[in-house]
């Protein structure tokens, strides 16, 4: 972590913690007299799924800011406001999850996954206009000494996850069990560094613009 960007990585890593905690506040104790604790408790899968997987996704975007930041070693202004604006998609996550853990299993259950999927979305727009920002201009943002052959790699790890995140829309409006299935691969695909993730993608390393 450099100076420049240290504070940079500090905020965000603050904004990435809270919103990972407070999609615990979903789940909620049983209260006493309500009827028995075992099935109280099992009423509550939604909850439990939508917590799952939102925290599988803010920990999995979590890695992947990290990530992009080890090859970015300047910051200006436009980087700032892009890297804010991201933060306010992970900052919306608990909300969707609220809704769908809510609807999940009911007549809004599709209604409530298309909008969670909307949400990523736009995370996963926002995270390649900001990859794609660091590199531009001949990657004057980036380490002098960067791989440019890893920042490559991962852009074209980014550079699916918009078409993937509005496939899981798609699915969502027919079928809200494939959907969630999607999501949770789209979990574990995004976690895997990139030079596995994308091991299979058409191969083309684009020059730093």
């Amino acid at each position: 972590m450099t100076t420049e960007t240290a504070r940079v990585e500090a905020f965000s890593d603050g904004v990435f913690a809270i919103a990972i905690t407070l999609l615990i506040l979903e789940i909620k104790v049983p209260s006493v007299g309500s009827g028995d604790l075992g099935e109280q408790l099992l009423r509550q899968w939604p909850s439990y799924l939508s917590f799952f997987i939102s925290f599988a996704y803010v920990g999995v975007m979590w890695i992947n800011h990290r990530r992009l930041f080890t090859h970015i070693r300047k910051s200006d202004d436009v980087l700032l406001v892009l890297n804010l604006l991201l933060l306010i998609g992970v900052t919306v996550v608990p909300f969707p999850t609220l809704v769908l853990a809510a609807h999940l299993g009911h007549p809004g259950a599709r209604t409530a996954l298309i909008v969670y999927n909307a949400v990523y979305l736009v995370i996963a727009i926002l995270f390649n206009i900001l990859l794609r920002y660091a590199t531009s201009k001949n990657g004057r943002l980036l380490a002098p000494d960067v791989d440019r052959s890893a920042v490559a790699t991962m852009t074209r790890q980014y550079a699916v996850g918009p078409l993937l995140y509005l496939i899981c829309i798609v699915l969502a409006w027919y079928g809200v069990t494939a959907s969630l299935f999607i999501n949770l691969a789209l979990a574990i695909f995004f976690v895997l560094p990139p030079r596995y993730a994308t091991k299979r993608l058409p191969v083309r390393r684009p020059e730093l613009s």
